[in-house]
Protein backbone atom coordinates (compact mmCIF):
# COMPACT_ATOMS: atom_id res chain seq x y z
CA UNK A 1 0.00 0.00 0.00
CA UNK A 2 1.56 3.25 -1.16
CA UNK A 3 0.93 6.23 1.14
CA UNK A 4 2.00 9.60 -0.20
CA UNK A 5 1.10 13.26 0.08
CA UNK A 6 1.04 15.16 -3.23
CA UNK A 7 1.70 18.88 -3.50
CA UNK A 8 1.77 21.30 -6.42
CA UNK A 9 4.63 23.76 -6.75
CA UNK A 10 4.88 26.68 -9.19
CA UNK A 11 8.03 26.43 -11.37
CA UNK A 12 9.04 29.91 -10.17
CA UNK A 13 9.31 28.56 -6.59
CA UNK A 14 11.47 25.52 -7.38
CA UNK A 15 14.77 27.30 -6.62
CA UNK A 16 13.48 28.42 -3.21
CA UNK A 17 12.35 24.88 -2.47
CA UNK A 18 15.74 23.40 -3.38
CA UNK A 19 17.40 25.62 -0.79
CA UNK A 20 14.82 25.10 1.94
CA UNK A 21 16.50 24.64 5.34
CA UNK A 22 14.15 21.80 6.30
CA UNK A 23 15.61 19.64 3.52
CA UNK A 24 19.10 20.19 4.83
CA UNK A 25 17.98 19.62 8.40
CA UNK A 26 16.29 16.25 7.90
CA UNK A 27 18.00 14.75 4.82
CA UNK A 28 20.11 11.69 5.63
CA UNK A 29 21.85 11.61 2.22
CA UNK A 30 22.55 13.87 -0.71
CA UNK A 31 19.67 14.31 -3.18
CA UNK A 32 19.63 12.02 -6.21
CA UNK A 33 18.46 12.99 -9.72
CA UNK A 34 16.89 10.76 -12.37
CA UNK A 35 15.30 11.30 -15.75
CA UNK A 36 12.11 9.22 -15.87
CA UNK A 37 9.92 8.39 -18.87
CA UNK A 38 6.68 6.49 -18.34
CA UNK A 39 4.28 5.19 -20.98
CA UNK A 40 0.74 4.49 -19.76
CA UNK A 41 -1.22 1.71 -21.43
CA UNK A 42 -4.94 1.13 -21.74
CA UNK A 43 -7.51 -0.15 -24.22
CA UNK A 44 -9.22 2.21 -26.70
CA UNK A 45 -12.32 2.15 -24.47
CA UNK A 46 -10.15 2.90 -21.37
CA UNK A 47 -10.61 -0.40 -19.55
CA UNK A 48 -8.18 0.41 -16.73
CA UNK A 49 -9.49 3.92 -16.32
CA UNK A 50 -13.04 2.60 -15.91
CA UNK A 51 -11.79 0.28 -13.17
CA UNK A 52 -10.00 3.07 -11.29
CA UNK A 53 -6.57 1.68 -12.13
CA UNK A 54 -3.49 2.73 -14.09
CA UNK A 55 -0.88 0.59 -15.89
CA UNK A 56 2.47 2.04 -16.91
CA UNK A 57 5.92 0.97 -18.06
CA UNK A 58 8.71 3.27 -16.87
CA UNK A 59 12.26 3.52 -18.16
CA UNK A 60 14.73 4.05 -15.33
CA UNK A 61 18.20 4.30 -16.82
CA UNK A 62 18.56 1.07 -18.82
CA UNK A 63 15.92 -0.78 -16.85
CA UNK A 64 12.19 -1.12 -17.55
CA UNK A 65 9.68 -1.41 -14.70
CA UNK A 66 5.94 -1.98 -15.03
CA UNK A 67 3.56 -0.70 -12.36
CA UNK A 68 -0.11 -1.29 -11.66
CA UNK A 69 -1.82 1.14 -9.29
CA UNK A 70 -5.41 1.40 -8.20
CA UNK A 71 -8.06 1.33 -5.53
CA UNK A 72 -7.50 3.15 -2.28
CA UNK A 73 -8.59 6.67 -1.52
CA UNK A 74 -7.52 10.33 -1.54
CA UNK A 75 -8.22 12.72 1.33
CA UNK A 76 -6.58 16.12 1.96
CA UNK A 77 -3.91 15.27 -0.62
CA UNK A 78 -2.99 11.95 1.01
CA UNK A 79 -3.09 9.20 -1.62
CA UNK A 80 -3.41 5.62 -0.38
CA UNK A 81 -3.37 3.09 -3.21
CA UNK A 82 -2.29 -0.45 -3.88
CA UNK A 83 0.84 -0.61 -6.01
CA UNK A 84 2.43 -3.60 -7.76
CA UNK A 85 5.78 -3.42 -9.59
CA UNK A 86 7.91 -5.85 -11.53
CA UNK A 87 10.81 -5.74 -13.98
CA UNK A 88 10.03 -6.23 -17.69
CA UNK A 89 12.30 -6.79 -20.66
CA UNK A 90 11.24 -3.77 -22.69
CA UNK A 91 8.72 -0.96 -23.15
CA UNK A 92 5.66 -3.28 -23.18
CA UNK A 93 3.67 -4.50 -20.15
CA UNK A 94 3.78 -8.17 -19.18
CA UNK A 95 0.34 -9.05 -17.80
CA UNK A 96 1.28 -12.62 -16.94
CA UNK A 97 4.05 -11.36 -14.65
CA UNK A 98 1.63 -8.97 -12.98
CA UNK A 99 -0.94 -11.73 -12.44
CA UNK A 100 1.72 -13.84 -10.74
CA UNK A 101 2.64 -10.85 -8.58
CA UNK A 102 -0.88 -9.95 -7.41
CA UNK A 103 -1.90 -13.57 -6.86
CA UNK A 104 -4.13 -15.67 -9.12
CA UNK A 105 -7.14 -15.49 -6.79
CA UNK A 106 -7.12 -11.73 -6.23
CA UNK A 107 -9.51 -9.15 -7.67
CA UNK A 108 -6.54 -7.64 -9.48
CA UNK A 109 -5.86 -10.96 -11.23
CA UNK A 110 -9.48 -11.02 -12.39
CA UNK A 111 -9.06 -7.51 -13.77
CA UNK A 112 -5.86 -8.44 -15.60
CA UNK A 113 -7.33 -11.67 -17.00
CA UNK A 114 -10.01 -10.03 -19.16
CA UNK A 115 -10.34 -11.68 -22.57
CA UNK A 116 -7.71 -10.56 -25.11
CA UNK A 117 -6.69 -7.67 -22.83
CA UNK A 118 -3.00 -7.82 -23.80
CA UNK A 119 -3.86 -7.60 -27.51
CA UNK A 120 -6.02 -4.51 -26.98
CA UNK A 121 -3.48 -2.49 -25.00
CA UNK A 122 -2.15 0.66 -26.65
CA UNK A 123 -0.05 3.59 -25.38
CA UNK A 124 -2.40 6.40 -24.34
CA UNK A 125 -0.05 9.06 -22.97
CA UNK A 126 3.52 9.59 -21.75
CA UNK A 127 5.09 11.41 -18.83
CA UNK A 128 8.66 12.74 -18.96
CA UNK A 129 10.19 14.47 -15.97
CA UNK A 130 13.31 14.97 -13.94
CA UNK A 131 13.00 13.62 -10.41
CA UNK A 132 15.11 14.92 -7.54
CA UNK A 133 14.82 12.67 -4.49
CA UNK A 134 15.69 13.33 -0.86
CA UNK A 135 15.66 10.63 1.82
CA UNK A 136 14.42 12.22 5.05
CA UNK A 137 14.30 11.09 8.65
CA UNK A 138 12.00 13.43 10.53
CA UNK A 139 12.31 14.47 14.16
CA UNK A 140 10.18 11.61 15.50
CA UNK A 141 12.04 9.04 13.35
CA UNK A 142 9.54 8.82 10.45
CA UNK A 143 11.20 7.76 7.18
CA UNK A 144 10.05 9.80 4.18
CA UNK A 145 11.07 9.85 0.52
CA UNK A 146 10.56 13.32 -0.91
CA UNK A 147 10.50 13.61 -4.71
CA UNK A 148 10.42 16.83 -6.72
CA UNK A 149 9.17 16.16 -10.27
CA UNK A 150 9.63 18.69 -13.09
CA UNK A 151 8.52 17.85 -16.62
CA UNK A 152 5.40 17.23 -18.68
CA UNK A 153 2.64 14.82 -19.61
CA UNK A 154 2.13 14.33 -23.36
CA UNK A 155 -0.50 12.90 -25.68
CA UNK A 156 0.18 13.41 -29.39
CA UNK A 157 0.96 17.13 -29.76
CA UNK A 158 -0.80 18.14 -26.52
CA UNK A 159 1.34 18.77 -23.45
CA UNK A 160 0.75 19.80 -19.86
CA UNK A 161 3.47 20.73 -17.33
CA UNK A 162 4.32 18.67 -14.27
CA UNK A 163 5.65 20.53 -11.25
CA UNK A 164 4.89 18.67 -8.06
CA UNK A 165 6.23 17.21 -4.85
CA UNK A 166 5.50 13.72 -3.55
CA UNK A 167 6.13 12.82 0.07
CA UNK A 168 6.01 9.02 0.32
CA UNK A 169 5.83 7.55 3.80
CA UNK A 170 8.27 4.65 4.14
CA UNK A 171 7.73 4.17 7.86
CA UNK A 172 6.00 6.14 10.59
CA UNK A 173 2.77 8.09 10.96
CA UNK A 174 0.88 9.70 8.03
CA UNK A 175 0.03 12.73 10.17
CA UNK A 176 3.74 13.67 10.25
CA UNK A 177 3.66 14.20 6.49
CA UNK A 178 1.17 16.99 7.09
CA UNK A 179 3.25 18.51 9.88
CA UNK A 180 6.33 18.60 7.65
CA UNK A 181 4.37 20.08 4.75
CA UNK A 182 2.85 22.81 6.92
CA UNK A 183 6.36 23.75 7.97
CA UNK A 184 7.39 23.96 4.29
CA UNK A 185 4.33 26.08 3.59
CA UNK A 186 5.60 28.80 5.92
CA UNK A 187 8.11 29.93 3.28
CA UNK A 188 7.21 28.16 0.01
CA UNK A 189 3.70 28.48 -1.51
CA UNK A 190 2.27 25.04 -2.16
CA UNK A 191 -1.11 23.62 -3.14
CA UNK A 192 -2.57 20.25 -2.28
CA UNK A 193 -2.50 17.82 -5.21
CA UNK A 194 -5.58 15.62 -5.35
CA UNK A 195 -5.01 14.03 -8.75
CA UNK A 196 -2.24 11.74 -9.92
CA UNK A 197 -0.07 12.00 -13.03
CA UNK A 198 -2.22 9.25 -14.53
CA UNK A 199 -5.38 11.27 -14.00
CA UNK A 200 -3.75 14.27 -15.66
CA UNK A 201 -2.76 12.10 -18.58
CA UNK A 202 -6.27 10.73 -19.01
CA UNK A 203 -7.62 14.29 -18.89
CA UNK A 204 -5.28 15.12 -21.77
CA UNK A 205 -6.16 11.93 -23.69
CA UNK A 206 -9.93 12.31 -23.34
CA UNK A 207 -10.70 15.90 -22.23
CA UNK A 208 -13.83 16.33 -20.14
CA UNK A 209 -15.26 19.30 -18.22
CA UNK A 210 -14.26 19.26 -14.54
CA UNK A 211 -16.39 16.76 -12.67
CA UNK A 212 -19.12 17.85 -10.27
CA UNK A 213 -18.64 15.65 -7.20
CA UNK A 214 -21.52 14.90 -4.88
CA UNK A 215 -21.38 13.07 -1.58
CA UNK A 216 -20.14 9.51 -2.01
CA UNK A 217 -22.25 6.80 -0.43
CA UNK A 218 -20.84 6.02 2.99
CA UNK A 219 -20.89 2.45 4.29
CA UNK A 220 -20.18 2.19 8.01
CA UNK A 221 -19.93 -1.21 9.68
CA UNK A 222 -21.83 -1.58 12.94
CA UNK A 223 -18.72 -2.89 14.73
CA UNK A 224 -16.86 0.39 14.23
CA UNK A 225 -16.09 2.55 17.24
CA UNK A 226 -17.33 6.13 17.54
CA UNK A 227 -13.85 7.41 16.67
CA UNK A 228 -13.47 5.18 13.62
CA UNK A 229 -16.88 6.21 12.35
CA UNK A 230 -16.10 9.88 12.94
CA UNK A 231 -12.85 9.62 10.95
CA UNK A 232 -14.64 7.89 8.07
CA UNK A 233 -17.42 10.52 8.00
CA UNK A 234 -15.05 13.50 8.07
CA UNK A 235 -12.88 11.90 5.37
CA UNK A 236 -15.99 11.39 3.22
CA UNK A 237 -16.92 15.08 3.59
CA UNK A 238 -13.39 16.23 2.78
CA UNK A 239 -13.43 14.13 -0.40
CA UNK A 240 -16.56 15.97 -1.57
CA UNK A 241 -15.06 19.37 -0.78
CA UNK A 242 -11.78 18.70 -2.56
CA UNK A 243 -13.41 16.81 -5.41
CA UNK A 244 -14.96 20.09 -6.59
CA UNK A 245 -11.79 22.19 -6.53
CA UNK A 246 -11.12 21.85 -10.25
CA UNK A 247 -14.74 22.65 -11.08
CA UNK A 248 -14.45 25.93 -9.20
CA UNK A 249 -10.97 26.97 -10.33
CA UNK A 250 -11.17 25.76 -13.95
CA UNK A 251 -14.87 25.45 -14.79
CA UNK A 252 -18.03 27.54 -14.84
CA UNK A 253 -20.76 25.09 -13.78
CA UNK A 254 -22.64 26.59 -10.79
CA UNK A 255 -23.14 23.05 -9.48
CA UNK A 256 -19.42 22.85 -8.58
CA UNK A 257 -19.78 25.70 -6.09
CA UNK A 258 -23.02 24.16 -4.82
CA UNK A 259 -21.47 20.75 -4.21
CA UNK A 260 -18.36 22.12 -2.52
CA UNK A 261 -20.61 24.22 -0.31
CA UNK A 262 -22.72 21.13 0.49
CA UNK A 263 -19.50 19.28 1.31
CA UNK A 264 -18.53 22.12 3.65
CA UNK A 265 -21.92 22.02 5.35
CA UNK A 266 -21.71 18.26 5.75
CA UNK A 267 -18.19 18.64 7.15
CA UNK A 268 -19.21 21.25 9.70
CA UNK A 269 -22.24 19.15 10.65
CA UNK A 270 -19.95 16.13 11.08
CA UNK A 271 -17.62 18.11 13.32
CA UNK A 272 -20.59 18.84 15.59
CA UNK A 273 -21.49 15.15 15.79
CA UNK A 274 -18.98 14.19 18.41
CA UNK A 275 -19.38 17.33 20.54
CA UNK A 276 -16.75 17.24 23.23
CA UNK A 277 -15.47 13.80 22.25
CA UNK A 278 -13.44 15.00 19.27
CA UNK A 279 -13.32 18.80 19.57
CA UNK A 280 -12.17 20.69 16.49
CA UNK A 281 -9.64 23.47 17.30
CA UNK A 282 -11.03 27.00 17.19
CA UNK A 283 -8.41 28.00 14.61
CA UNK A 284 -9.68 25.35 12.19
CA UNK A 285 -13.30 26.32 12.80
CA UNK A 286 -12.52 29.96 11.98
CA UNK A 287 -10.85 28.96 8.74
CA UNK A 288 -13.81 26.77 7.83
CA UNK A 289 -16.07 29.77 8.47
CA UNK A 290 -13.90 31.83 6.11
CA UNK A 291 -14.16 29.27 3.32
CA UNK A 292 -17.90 28.83 3.87
CA UNK A 293 -18.34 32.59 3.55
CA UNK A 294 -16.43 32.72 0.25
CA UNK A 295 -18.44 29.85 -1.19
CA UNK A 296 -21.71 31.18 0.21
CA UNK A 297 -21.43 34.53 -1.57
CA UNK A 298 -20.67 32.82 -4.88
CA UNK A 299 -23.52 30.34 -4.47
CA UNK A 300 -26.09 32.95 -3.42
CA UNK A 301 -25.41 35.12 -6.47
CA UNK A 302 -25.31 32.18 -8.88
CA UNK A 303 -28.68 30.94 -7.60
CA UNK A 304 -30.12 34.43 -7.85
CA UNK A 305 -28.73 35.25 -11.30
CA UNK A 306 -29.54 31.85 -12.67
CA UNK A 307 -32.48 29.93 -11.26
CA UNK A 308 -34.30 32.71 -9.36
CA UNK A 309 -34.38 35.26 -12.19
CA UNK A 310 -35.01 32.46 -14.69
CA UNK A 311 -38.17 31.46 -12.81
CA UNK A 312 -39.34 35.06 -12.65
CA UNK A 313 -38.60 35.64 -16.35
CA UNK A 314 -41.93 34.13 -17.48
CA UNK A 315 -43.79 36.81 -15.52
CA UNK A 316 -41.31 39.64 -16.01
CA UNK A 317 -42.53 43.11 -16.95
CA UNK A 318 -42.12 44.12 -20.56
CA UNK A 319 -39.59 46.86 -20.03
CA UNK A 320 -36.02 47.60 -21.02
CA UNK A 321 -34.74 47.23 -17.46
CA UNK A 322 -35.10 43.43 -17.36
CA UNK A 323 -32.09 42.64 -19.54
CA UNK A 324 -30.02 45.17 -17.58
CA UNK A 325 -31.07 43.54 -14.30
CA UNK A 326 -30.11 40.08 -15.50
CA UNK A 327 -26.77 41.28 -16.83
CA UNK A 328 -26.00 43.15 -13.63
CA UNK A 329 -26.81 40.04 -11.57
CA UNK A 330 -24.59 37.83 -13.74
CA UNK A 331 -21.75 40.36 -13.48
CA UNK A 332 -21.88 40.28 -9.67
CA UNK A 333 -22.21 36.48 -9.71
CA UNK A 334 -19.13 36.19 -11.94
CA UNK A 335 -17.07 38.41 -9.62
CA UNK A 336 -18.05 36.34 -6.58
CA UNK A 337 -17.27 33.14 -8.49
CA UNK A 338 -13.80 34.54 -9.23
CA UNK A 339 -13.33 35.36 -5.54
CA UNK A 340 -14.30 31.81 -4.59
CA UNK A 341 -11.85 30.42 -7.18
CA UNK A 342 -9.08 32.64 -5.82
CA UNK A 343 -9.82 31.39 -2.31
CA UNK A 344 -9.58 27.75 -3.41
CA UNK A 345 -6.29 28.45 -5.21
CA UNK A 346 -4.82 30.27 -2.21
CA UNK A 347 -2.14 29.18 0.24
CA UNK A 348 -4.68 29.83 2.98
CA UNK A 349 -6.95 27.13 1.56
CA UNK A 350 -4.00 24.74 1.19
CA UNK A 351 -3.05 25.34 4.82
CA UNK A 352 -6.63 24.65 5.90
CA UNK A 353 -6.83 21.36 4.01
CA UNK A 354 -3.41 20.23 5.26
CA UNK A 355 -4.25 21.20 8.83
CA UNK A 356 -7.52 19.25 8.63
CA UNK A 357 -5.70 16.28 7.14
CA UNK A 358 -3.09 16.21 9.90
CA UNK A 359 -5.73 16.66 12.59
CA UNK A 360 -7.80 13.81 11.17
CA UNK A 361 -4.97 11.38 10.40
CA UNK A 362 -3.32 11.92 13.76
CA UNK A 363 -6.57 11.86 15.77
CA UNK A 364 -5.26 15.04 17.38
CA UNK A 365 -8.44 15.50 19.45
CA UNK A 366 -7.12 12.86 21.86
CA UNK A 367 -4.42 15.21 23.13
CA UNK A 368 -6.83 17.26 25.27
CA UNK A 369 -9.22 14.48 26.33
CA UNK A 370 -9.61 12.98 29.77
CA UNK A 371 -10.01 9.21 30.15
CA UNK A 372 -13.86 9.21 30.20
CA UNK A 373 -13.98 10.97 26.82
CA UNK A 374 -11.39 8.58 25.38
CA UNK A 375 -13.49 5.66 26.61
CA UNK A 376 -16.56 7.19 24.94
CA UNK A 377 -14.67 7.35 21.62
CA UNK A 378 -14.09 3.60 21.89
CA UNK A 379 -17.82 2.90 22.37
CA UNK A 380 -19.89 1.21 19.61
CA UNK A 381 -20.79 3.53 16.75
CA UNK A 382 -24.33 2.09 16.38
CA UNK A 383 -25.35 3.14 19.90
CA UNK A 384 -23.87 6.59 19.44
CA UNK A 385 -25.66 7.01 16.09
CA UNK A 386 -29.08 6.27 17.61
CA UNK A 387 -28.41 8.82 20.37
CA UNK A 388 -27.35 11.49 17.85
CA UNK A 389 -30.37 10.91 15.61
CA UNK A 390 -32.76 11.07 18.56
CA UNK A 391 -31.15 14.29 19.79
CA UNK A 392 -31.24 16.00 16.39
CA UNK A 393 -34.81 14.79 15.81
CA UNK A 394 -35.80 16.42 19.10
CA UNK A 395 -34.03 19.67 18.22
CA UNK A 396 -35.89 19.89 14.91
CA UNK A 397 -39.28 19.23 16.51
CA UNK A 398 -38.60 21.87 19.16
CA UNK A 399 -37.64 24.51 16.59
CA UNK A 400 -40.53 23.51 14.35
CA UNK A 401 -43.03 24.71 16.92
CA UNK A 402 -42.17 28.26 15.81
CA UNK A 403 -42.79 27.65 12.14
CA UNK A 404 -46.42 28.77 12.15
CA UNK A 405 -46.41 32.54 11.70
CA UNK A 406 -42.66 32.57 12.35
CA UNK A 407 -40.06 34.98 11.04
CA UNK A 408 -37.56 34.18 8.25
CA UNK A 409 -34.94 33.88 11.00
CA UNK A 410 -37.04 31.23 12.78
CA UNK A 411 -37.50 29.32 9.52
CA UNK A 412 -33.75 29.51 8.95
CA UNK A 413 -33.12 27.86 12.33
CA UNK A 414 -35.59 25.10 11.44
CA UNK A 415 -33.85 24.64 8.08
CA UNK A 416 -30.45 24.27 9.76
CA UNK A 417 -31.86 21.71 12.21
CA UNK A 418 -33.48 19.78 9.35
CA UNK A 419 -30.23 19.81 7.42
CA UNK A 420 -28.19 18.57 10.39
CA UNK A 421 -30.67 15.76 11.01
CA UNK A 422 -30.70 14.75 7.36
CA UNK A 423 -26.90 14.72 7.16
CA UNK A 424 -26.69 12.56 10.29
CA UNK A 425 -29.30 10.15 8.89
CA UNK A 426 -27.31 9.91 5.65
CA UNK A 427 -24.01 9.42 7.51
CA UNK A 428 -25.46 6.52 9.52
CA UNK A 429 -27.81 5.05 6.90
CA UNK A 430 -25.90 1.76 6.66
CA UNK A 431 -26.57 1.03 10.35
CA UNK A 432 -30.37 0.85 9.93
CA UNK A 433 -32.83 -1.08 7.76
CA UNK A 434 -33.38 0.68 4.43
CA UNK A 435 -37.17 0.32 4.64
CA UNK A 436 -37.10 2.29 7.89
CA UNK A 437 -34.62 4.97 6.88
CA UNK A 438 -35.56 5.72 3.26
CA UNK A 439 -39.00 7.22 3.97
CA UNK A 440 -37.55 9.13 6.92
CA UNK A 441 -34.84 10.73 4.77
CA UNK A 442 -37.30 11.33 1.92
CA UNK A 443 -39.64 13.24 4.24
CA UNK A 444 -36.74 15.23 5.64
CA UNK A 445 -35.50 16.03 2.13
CA UNK A 446 -38.89 17.34 1.01
CA UNK A 447 -39.16 19.50 4.13
CA UNK A 448 -35.61 20.77 3.70
CA UNK A 449 -36.19 21.59 0.01
CA UNK A 450 -39.28 23.63 0.91
CA UNK A 451 -37.40 25.51 3.61
CA UNK A 452 -34.50 25.98 1.21
CA UNK A 453 -36.75 27.54 -1.42
CA UNK A 454 -38.08 30.01 1.13
CA UNK A 455 -34.53 30.78 2.23
CA UNK A 456 -33.46 31.38 -1.38
CA UNK A 457 -36.32 33.88 -1.73
CA UNK A 458 -35.25 35.63 1.49
CA UNK A 459 -31.61 35.77 0.32
CA UNK A 460 -32.73 37.03 -3.10
CA UNK A 461 -34.72 39.81 -1.43
CA UNK A 462 -31.56 40.98 0.32
CA UNK A 463 -29.57 40.88 -2.92
CA UNK A 464 -32.29 42.83 -4.70
CA UNK A 465 -32.13 45.49 -2.00
CA UNK A 466 -28.38 45.74 -2.61
CA UNK A 467 -28.89 46.10 -6.35
CA UNK A 468 -31.58 48.75 -5.91
CA UNK A 469 -29.14 50.71 -3.74
CA UNK A 470 -26.13 50.40 -6.06
CA UNK A 471 -28.10 50.56 -9.31
CA UNK A 472 -31.09 52.87 -8.69
CA UNK A 473 -31.93 52.86 -12.39
CA UNK A 474 -33.02 49.23 -11.95
CA UNK A 475 -35.46 50.04 -9.14
CA UNK A 476 -38.55 49.18 -11.19
CA UNK A 477 -37.37 45.67 -12.09
CA UNK A 478 -35.95 44.91 -8.64
CA UNK A 479 -39.24 46.00 -7.09
CA UNK A 480 -41.19 43.71 -9.42
CA UNK A 481 -39.01 40.71 -8.57
CA UNK A 482 -39.30 41.37 -4.84
CA UNK A 483 -43.08 41.50 -5.14
CA UNK A 484 -43.19 38.32 -7.20
CA UNK A 485 -40.99 36.44 -4.73
CA UNK A 486 -43.10 37.66 -1.82
CA UNK A 487 -46.23 36.31 -3.52
CA UNK A 488 -44.56 32.95 -4.20
CA UNK A 489 -43.29 32.74 -0.63
CA UNK A 490 -46.79 33.21 0.80
CA UNK A 491 -47.99 30.30 -1.31
CA UNK A 492 -44.99 28.15 -0.34
CA UNK A 493 -45.57 28.90 3.34
CA UNK A 494 -49.03 27.33 3.11
CA UNK A 495 -47.47 24.15 1.65
CA UNK A 496 -44.78 24.13 4.35
CA UNK A 497 -47.36 23.57 7.07
CA UNK A 498 -48.46 20.27 5.51
CA UNK A 499 -44.87 19.11 5.05
CA UNK A 500 -44.13 19.87 8.67
CA UNK A 501 -47.12 17.87 9.88
CA UNK A 502 -45.89 14.93 7.83
CA UNK A 503 -42.51 15.07 9.54
CA UNK A 504 -43.99 15.66 13.01
CA UNK A 505 -45.73 12.28 12.82
CA UNK A 506 -42.41 10.46 12.39
CA UNK A 507 -40.58 8.77 15.24
CA UNK A 508 -36.80 9.07 15.61
CA UNK A 509 -34.82 6.45 13.74
CA UNK A 510 -33.92 3.50 15.93
CA UNK A 511 -36.97 3.81 18.17
CA UNK A 512 -39.93 1.44 17.94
Amino acid sequence: MEIELKLLLAPADVAAFHGHPLLKQWAIAKPRQQQLTSVYFDTPDLYFRRHDAALRVRQVGRRWVQTLKGGGQVAAGLHQREEFESRVDGPQPDLAALIALVGPDSAWAELLSAQALADRLVPVFTTRFQRTTWQLRLQQGDEVELALDQGEVQHDAARRPISEIELELKSGEPARLYDFTLALLETVPLRVGNISKAERGYALYAPQPPAVVGAARLELASELTVEQGFQAIVGNCLAQVQGNEAGITQGSDPESVHQMRVGMRRLRSALRLSGELAPCPDALRKELDWLASELGAARDWEVFAGSTLHRVAAARPDDAQWASLQQAAFDVARKNRQKAAAAVRSVRYARLMLSLGGWLQGARWREALAQPEQDALAAPLATFATQILARRHGTLKKRGKRLHGGTPQARHRVRIAAKNLRYAAEFFHSLYPAKRLRPYIATLTTLQDSLGGLNDASVADGLLRQMAHTRPELAHSTGFVRGYLSFRSERDLRKLGKLWQRFARLKPVGKP
